[in-house]
């Protein structure tokens, strides 16, 4: 794809999160902040439907994975335990005329500033860890950091789940939750900020069983991203290269999806080995090790994460909904096609005109009669065609509309997203309906 064209799609997408309340630049009124982004009135309802899909079908569907949600600041020790202070840092060049800084294996032509031309400096390594400090009184504050991964208070609560709960290995302990990395050059909208949100699962599991386990979760999480996506062909494996890999992990694959700008790392699913209860056994010395309740075996599990980014995810999921159409009236239709179960509004509720009171009045009946079960959009502005547009722009599957023959008959129209058709149903059979559609 030509770079005007990835550049183009971006732009598109970015504009209408911004337009129609989907995600907002943050901080704006005041130039913005590279690398961090808010969620609007509607992207907030896509998110946590999103992130509630994740939840439901990892946690709450399964029996050997339990939920946490870890604290954003740790003991600054976590951190040294699991190599983040030493080893977590990106490679930083600066130029010479401007004074900006750049990552290079993210630059076109590493020879010269993209802001300039001039040239750069010799490379330097960065920590990317944000610090911050624990305590009020100067001199006496704690230096602490914001967490680089949400997966290290997984390990940190290890034993007290194990105490606590009656879990038995193989399980699963599951967490949605904020990290933060001080990104030299956040790009690409979503794909690259400094602040954002990942979905783990560390699977805890006997050394002997870990390869099984791991197929598993690798397979797994590549079917649960294609059947939400609608191009499953756009989602591929690539496995790292022996030098890629961590000391410790035997083997490493990332799904990727097939970007504007090229193949790019999702989630990724780990082969973690027993290295991080290692360390913080070390570290804390405190015994994590694991008493099989049968066979009285004591071991270190080992461990298999999957790790994704949620705005990352949700990111590539508005570029695999996003669509532009030609109407059969030549002009030209943008919708998001994505699913319902991720939309903000599962319907909307069209009265066909606003200053007619016995419509407003049955549409208003109809919207307090699923607006208890269902998350329901209410639109009584503008001409019926802006609605639909507006309402493709943001992905409400289904638009209902109170109209004259609804004074007549009581049904009303129900007009589909993706195909534009339209049905005439009862207004008193609409809650079923919709639920079967939701459950399809």
């Amino acid at each position: 794809m030509a770079e005007n064209n990835q550049n183009e799609l971006v732009a598109k997408i970015v504009s209408l999160c911004k337009r129609r309340g989907i995600i907002f630049q943050n901080s704006e009124i005041y130039g913005g902040v590279q690398g961090f982004y808010d969620y609007g009135p509607i992207g907030s309802l896509m998110k946590l439907n999103w992130k509630n899909i994740w939840w439901t079908d990892n946690v709450i569907k399964r029996r050997d994975v339990v939920g946490i949600d870890g604290s954003i600041i740790t003991h600054p020790t976590v951190w040294q335990a699991s190599g983040h202070v030493k080893n977590f840092a990106d490679i930083m060049v600066e130029c010479k005329s401007c004074h900006k800084r750049f990552r290079p294996d993210l630059l076109e032509d590493s020879s010269k500033c993209p802001e300039c031309g001039g040239q750069f400096t010799e490379g330097k390594k960065y920590n990317i860890l944000f610090e911050t400090e624990i305590g009020v009184i100067e001199g006496e504050k704690q230096h602490a950091y914001l967490r680089g991964e949400a997966c290290q208070t997984i390990y940190l609560d290890f034993k007290n789940i194990v105490d606590s709960c009656r879990v038995k290995i193989p399980f699963g302990i599951a967490q949605i939750g904020k990290a933060f990395r001080n990104e030299i050059t956040p790009k690409n909208f979503l794909y690259r900020t400094r602040e954002f949100e990942q979905w783990d699962i560390q699977y805890f599991v006997h050394p002997s069983e870990m390869d099984k386990w791991y197929e598993y979760w690798k397979a797994t999480r590549m079917a649960w991203y294609q059947k939400l996506f609608n191009h499953p062909e756009n989602l591929k494996f690539r496995e790292h290269d022996k030098d890629e890999l961590a000391f410790y992990a035997k083997k490493a694959f990332d799904i990727e999806y097939n970007a504007p700008w090229g193949w790019s790392e999702m989630e990724g699913i780990h082969w973690r080995s027993d290295y991080d209860l290692t360390q913080h056994s070390k570290f804390s010395g405190q015994d994590l090790s694991y008493t099989d309740p049968v066979t009285k075996e004591k071991y270190l599990p080992h461990i298999t994460e999957t790790s994704g980014g949620v705005d990352r995810s949700f990111f590539f999921m508005l570029l695999d909904a996003y669509q532009e159409e030609k109407t059969e009236s030549g002009d030209i239709r943008t919708v998001l096609k994505i699913k319902p179960q991720v939309a903000a509004y599962k319907i909307a509720i069209l009265p066909l005109a606003a200053n007619k009171p016995e419509l407003i009045d049955k549409a208003e009946a109809i919207f307090q009669n699923l607006n208890a079960k269902y998350s329901i959009d209410w639109d009584d502005s503008s001409n019926i065609g802006k609605k639909y547009r507006r309402q493709d722009e943001i992905g409400t599957p289904w638009c209902l509309v109170v109209d004259y023959q609804t004074l007549e008959d009581d049904t009303v129209s129900i007009r589909d997203r993706d195909t534009m058709k339209q049905i005439r149903i009862k207004s008193d059979e609409v809650d079923s309906w919709l639920e079967k559609q939701l459950n399809k």
